[in-house]
């Protein structure tokens, strides 16, 4: 069993820069993989980005490509999505999930996921 929370959303406007953070606990998740997804209302669910249990093989969506970066540290249980270069498309709920070892794009093959954290970009 794995726990997620999510925070760091917030109102930015564009051209700037958040941080988001997903805590995590459970005895396994040192072994899952850990990935952001956005959902803006009337659309689907869209991958953002996703680390591998041990931190290596970041993907990222082309659309925040050189933009936002993941990140984990084991250590402290947290995983992070630096996001830079906001811009109003960006707009939408953040959330991490998380499966074993190896991320994927697709949403339906994560088995836990935190409440989301809101992020609003304005123009």
């Amino acid at each position: 069993q794995v726990q997620l929370v999510e925070s760091g959303g917030g109102l930015v406007q564009a051209g700037g820069s958040l941080i988001l953070s997903c805590a995590a606990s459970g005895r396994a998740w040192r072994s899952y993989a850990m990935v952001w997804f956005r959902l803006d209302p009337g659309e689907e669910r869209e991958f953002v980005a996703a680390i591998n249990w041990s931190g290596g093989n970041p993907s990222y969506a082309d659309s925040v490509k050189g933009r936002f970066t993941i990140s984990r540290d084991n250590a402290k249980n947290t995983v992070y999505l630096q996001m830079n270069s906001l811009k109003p498309e960006d707009t939408a709920i953040y959330y991490c999930a998380a499966r074993p070892f190896e991320g994927s794009r697709n949403y339906r093959t994560y088995e836990y996921w935190g409440q989301g954290t809101q992020v609003t970009v304005s123009s």
